[in-house]
C-alpha cells in the first residue's frame, strides 16, 4: 500500500464518525438498585451518550429505563424531563415510575408543568401545539413509531420540534432494523446527523426516480456501525453478557385461515369490458377493495373462532371502519377504540382491557398496536385481514408476544385467496425482519456498549493496495489519487481533463478515501485542498484543466426552505481552483435535458407550476471550467509550451465558431406541426433542434409548435422533444449523452458507473487544448474515459481511479482501444502495397 502524507491519513480517519457523547459519566452506585443488570448498562450508556435511542424488545424494561435515565439527568442537569407517550400507556408508566419511587404527573398543557421534575404526555398533545418541549432539560420519546400513524409529514416535522432541548431519547421496542428511513428520521430527531445527509452517505438513489433508495451494499458495516454508535438493539440480556433467565419468550403459535372469496366476482374494466376471474390484491387499492367485498366470510370466520373459546380474552386487530362497524354488531361484549373517539375515552377503554376489566377489544394496530402491553390478560389475538403494512401487524403481534408473558401466545390471521401474495410478502417480511435483528444482535455481542473498537476496525478501510496497468500510450494506477499524484513529476502534464465529483452526491467505493465519502460542501473541498495543488504543480504552465462539474439540487424539506433551491456548486468550485493559484478562463455550458431532470428529481413538475409558478426554477446544466495555470513569463500570454495549430488542420472558420458566439438569420422556416407530428419522438428531438439552427429563433412560434403537438398527442413526457439548438459555442447543445462507456459497459452485463462522462465533452476538449503526443491526465479516471479517448486521438492518457471494478473494467476498454487502434484495415493494406507496386 502506497505512503500517503500524514496530514491527509489524519483527515481521513476523522472521516470516521460515530456519535459523539454529550452527556456525562455517572457511578453504578448512583443508579436504582431494582433496576437489572442489562438495563444498568444500557442507563449509564444513554446518560453517558446524552442523545441516544434504547431499541429494547418487548418486555426488556426500556420504560423502566428512561425513567431512571431522566432521573439522573435532572438529578444532575436540573429543570423539567418529559416522556411523550402513545395513549393508553400512561399507567404503564405511572406503574413503573412508583416501583421505583419517582413522582411523575401526566399533562396536557406546558402550564400544568408548574415544577421542576418529571412529566408525562401523549404525542396528540405535542402534535397539537399545547405542549412546547423545548420548555423541558430532557425528553424521551416512548413508542416514537405510533408517529407514522399521523402522516408523513407530520411524522418528520413533529421530530424537529424538539431542537432545542438538550438530552434527548428515543426508546421503543425494537423497530424493523430494514426501516432505514425511521431509522435515520431517529438519528435527525437526537441530532446525531441530518436527515438529508445520512441518506446520501449510506444510500445510492436511483437516477431516474429520486425516492428510490437502497443501501449501498459496500456501506452495510459502516451504516451498521454508526447507527449501533447511538442506539442499542437489544433482543435478550444476554446479547450485553447479563444472564437470560426470566427473559424466555412463551411458545408462539401463528394460524393462516383462508376463506374462499367469489373468484369470478371479477368486476369490469373501466371501458366495461368484463374481468373474467378476480385476480389478486397487488395494491392498496386492490386490498381495500378486497376487504370490503369478503367483509361478510371474514367476519364469519372470526364469530366461528370466537365461539369455540367463548371465555377467552382477545384483541381483534382491523383496518378499515367497515371492519370496526361489523365487528361490532357481530360480536357481543366488543369494546371498540377509533381514530375519532374522544381520547379519555379511547385511552380509558385501552387501560380496561390490558387491566383484563374488559374481554374483548377491537382497533386498529395504528392505534393501540405500539407501546400498549395486553399481555397480563391476554394470551390471544385475531387479525381480521392481511395487509402489506409489516411493521404495523409485527407490532401489533408483540402487544402479546413479549417477554414476561406466561401463557402461549395464540394469533390467528384471517385471509381470502386472492390475498395469497400479501400473505407470502408478509411472511417474507417477518423473516427478513427476525434476521436483521439477529444481525445487531452479532453486533452488540461483538462491541458492547463501546463504539471505540467499531471505529478501529473501520479506519482500516483506508487506503488501497496500489495496482498500476500500462498500455503503449497509457497508464492507469489504482489508488487513492491524493497519494498518487503527490507521487507524479512537476510540470509533467499536458492537459488536465476531469469530472471531479459532487461533493457528497455519490460514493463510488466503501472507501474513506472516497471524495464522494463527505458531510457537505466545506468538508469535500477541505479533501480537495489535498489534492489540487498536486495538480497545479502537475500540469505545464500555462495549460489548462478542464473539469467537469454540475450544481446540486437542494429539496426544500431538507433545507427547511420549503422549495427545492440549488447549490451553486460550479461557482464554488470556480473560486476553489483560483484560491489554489489558477486562472478562471471561462467555462463551457452544457445543456441539459429539463424533462428528464424533472423525472430524476421531482422538482420541475408541470403539475406544481400551474399550481405556483414562484415554486419552479430551471433545469440545472452542467458546466466545464476552463483553468489555466500561470505561464513562467507572465508578461505574455503564452503557455510554457504552447498548443500550436496548423491552418491545414484549424481553419479560420472553426477559430471564430470556437471563439465566438454570433446569431446568424436565415429565410428558411420551422417545421410545420404537421411535419413534426408525423415523426417518432426520437426524429423530432433531432429535426426541431436541427431546424431551429437553420433559422430565426422565434420563441412563440417555439411554443405554438409545442402546442400543436400536445393537442395531436405527440409531445411526449419523458424528454425534452423540441429543444433549440445552441448558437453559441460556449453552450453546447449537442452532446449525446448515451455516448459514454458505459453503452459498453451496459451491453457487456458489467457494472455502470454513475456518472460517466461523455465522448464528445472529451472529445473537444483534447482536441482543442492539447497536441498530439501530448499527456492528458485524469485523477478521477472512472472507467478511464479520458485516457481512453485521449489514446484514439493520438495522445497519451494517465488515470487515477479508487474503485478497484471501474479500473479493472476501464483497463478493459484500454486494451481493446490499443488492439483497435494497431489493427491494420483492408484500406490500410492496400495503401501499403500500392507504394511497393508502383516502385516495381
Amino acid at each position: 500500500m502506497s505512503q500517503m502524507p500524514d496530514a491527509y491519513r489524519r483527515f481521513l480517519e476523522k472521516k470516521v464518525r460515530m456519535a459523539a457523547a454529550m452527556g456525562f459519566e455517572i457511578d453504578d452506585a448512583d443508579i436504582n438498585p431494582i433496576l437489572k443488570g442489562h438495563q444498568r448498562a444500557i442507563v449509564r450508556w444513554a446518560v453517558r451518550g446524552g442523545r441516544r435511542a434504547i431499541f429494547a424488545r418487548f418486555g426488556l424494561g426500556k420504560s423502566v429505563m428512561q425513567l431512571e435515565a431522566l432521573r439522573l439527568i435532572l438529578t444532575h442537569a436540573g429543570g423539567r424531563g418529559l416522556i411523550v407517550a402513545p395513549l393508553g400507556v400512561r399507567q404503564e408508566f405511572i406503574r413503573d415510575a412508583a416501583m421505583l419511587g419517582i413522582r411523575i404527573r401526566f399533562i396536557r398543557t406546558i402550564d400544568e408543568a408548574d415544577a421542576d421534575g418529571l412529566y408525562l404526555t401523549n404525542y396528540e398533545t405535542v402534535r397539537d401545539g399545547k405542549l412546547d418541549p423545548n420548555q423541558f432539560t430532557a425528553v424521551s420519546l416512548d413508542e416514537a413509531s405510533v408517529l407514522r400513524s399521523f402522516g408523513s409529514k407530520t411524522y418528520q416535522t413533529f421530530l424537529t420540534l424538539f431542537d432545542q432541548v438538550r438530552y434527548r431519547f428515543v426508546a421503543t421496542a425494537t423497530p424493523s432494523p430494514n426501516r432505514y428511513k425511521e431509522l435515520i428520521h431517529y438519528a435527525g430527531f437526537l441530532g446525531i446527523m441530518d436527515t438529508g445527509q445520512a441518506l446520501t452517505r449510506w444510500f445510492q438513489r436511483n437516477s431516474e426516480k429520486a425516492g428510490d433508495l437502497t443501501l449501498f451494499p459496500h456501506k452495510e458495516a459502516e451504516f451498521w456501525a454508526w447507527l449501533h454508535s447511538w442506539a442499542i438493539f437489544l433482543q435478550r440480556p444476554s446479547d450485553l453478557g447479563f444472564s437470560d433467565e426470566g427473559y424466555d419468550l412463551p411458545p408462539l403459535v401463528v394460524r393462516w385461515h383462508e376463506v374462499q372469496t367469489n373468484l369470478a366476482d371479477a368486476g369490469a374494466e373501466r371501458d366495461g369490458q368484463g374481468i373474467l376471474f378476480r385476480g389478486g390484491a397487488v395494491g392498496l387499492k386492490d386490498e381495500a377493495r378486497e376487504r370490503r367485498d369478503t367483509l361478510p366470510t371474514r367476519v364469519a370466520k372470526l364469530k366461528d373462532l370466537l365461539a369455540a373459546r367463548p371465555a377467552e380474552h382477545v384483541v381483534i386487530w382491523h383496518d378499515l371502519e367497515a371492519e370496526r362497524h361489523a365487528i361490532a354488531a357481530a360480536v357481543p361484549g366488543v369494546v371498540s377504540v377509533w381514530g375519532t373517539q374522544d381520547l379519555d375515552q379511547r385511552e380509558q377503554a385501552i387501560i380496561d382491557f390490558s387491566e383484563g376489566r374488559i374481554a374483548r377489544l377491537s382497533t386498529k394496530p395504528v392505534i393501540a398496536g405500539s407501546g400498549c402491553n395486553f399481555q397480563r390478560h391476554c394470551a390471544w389475538a385475531v387479525f381480521l385481514g392481511v395487509s402489506h403494512k409489516f411493521n404495523d401487524f409485527i407490532q401489533a403481534v408483540h402487544r402479546l408476544y413479549r417477554f414476561l408473558q406466561l401463557r402461549a401466545v395464540e394469533i390467528d390471521i384471517i385471509h381470502t385467496e386472492a390475498e395469497r401474495e400479501i400473505v407470502r410478502d408478509l411472511q417474507a417480511k417477518w423473516a427478513r425482519h427476525n434476521e436483521l435483528a439477529d444481525q445487531m444482535s452479532e453486533i452488540i455481542k461483538a462491541h458492547g456498549l463501546d463504539s471505540l473498537s467499531m471505529v478501529e476496525t473501520l479506519q482500516r478501510s483506508i487506503g488501497v493496495e496500489r495496482i498500476e496497468v500500462a498500455g503503449r500510450d497509457w497508464t492507469v494506477v489504482n489508488n487513492d489519487t491524493v497519494t498518487e499524484t503527490a507521487r507524479m513529476p512537476t510540470d509533467s502534464v499536458d492537459l488536465l481533463v476531469t469530472s471531479i465529483p459532487f461533493a457528497n452526491h455519490y460514493e463510488y467505493t466503501d472507501k474513506y478515501d472516497d471524495f464522494g465519502h463527505t458531510d457537505d460542501n466545506r468538508h469535500f473541498w477541505a479533501q480537495m485542498d489535498f489534492l489540487t495543488p498536486e495538480l497545479l504543480r502537475t500540469l505545464k504552465p500555462g495549460r489548462l484543466a478542464c473539469v467537469h462539474v454540475k450544481d446540486r439540487i437542494v429539496f426544500g424539506a431538507v433545507s427547511g426552505k420549503g422549495v427545492p433551491t440549488v447549490s451553486p456548486f460550479h461557482a464554488e468550485a470556480i473560486f476553489h481552483y483560483m484560491s489554489h493559484g489558477f486562472d478562471f478562463m471561462g467555462m463551457v455550458t452544457v445543456i441539459t435535458d429539463v424533462v428528464r431532470e424533472n423525472n430524476q428529481t421531482y422538482r420541475l413538475g408541470y403539475s406544481e407550476m400551474l399550481k405556483d409558478g414562484t415554486k419552479m426554477g430551471v433545469g440545472s446544466p452542467e458546466y466545464v471550467l476552463l483553468l489555466h495555470k500561470p505561464q513562467t513569463n507572465r508578461s505574455k500570454g503564452y503557455a510554457d509550451l504552447p498548443v500550436t495549430k496548423e491552418r491545414t488542420d484549424y481553419s479560420l472558420a472553426r477559430w471564430q465558431v470556437d471563439a465566438h458566439a454570433f446569431w446568424r438569420s436565415s429565410g428558411n422556416r420551422l417545421l410545420t406541426p404537421d411535419e413534426l407530428a408525423a415523426m417518432k419522438p426520437g426524429d423530432l428531438a433531432t429535426a426541431f433542434t436541427a431546424e431551429s439552427l437553420k433559422a430565426v429563433y422565434d420563441f412563440e412560434a417555439h411554443i405554438r409548435i409545442g402546442e400543436a403537438l400536445e393537442v395531436r398527442g405527440a409531445l411526449p413526457s419523458t424528454f425534452m422533444a423540441l429543444a433549440p439548438g445552441s448558437w453559441c459555442n460556449e453552450v453546447w447543445h449537442d452532446i449525446n449523452r448515451m455516448r459514454t462507456l458505459n453503452g459498453e459497459q451496459s451491453r457487456k452485463g458489467l457494472e455502470m458507473h454513475i456518472c460517466p462522462l461523455q465522448f464528445d465533452i472529451v472529445d473537444r476538449l483534447i482536441g482543442r487544448f492539447s497536441m498530439p503526443g501530448e499527456l492528458v491526465f485524469d485523477p478521477f479516471s472512472g472507467l478511464h474515459t479520458v485516457a481512453n479517448r485521449a489514446v484514439r486521438m493520438g495522445r497519451k492518457g494517465r488515470g487515477h481511479e479508487l474503485n478497484a471494478t471501474y479500473f479493472l473494467d476501464g483497463v478493459a476498454h484500454l486494451q481493446a482501444a490499443e488492439r483497435e487502434l494497431s489493427t491494420l484495415s483492408l484500406f490500410d493494406i492496400l495503401d501499403r502495397r500500392q507504394p511497393a507496386q508502383a516502385a516495381e
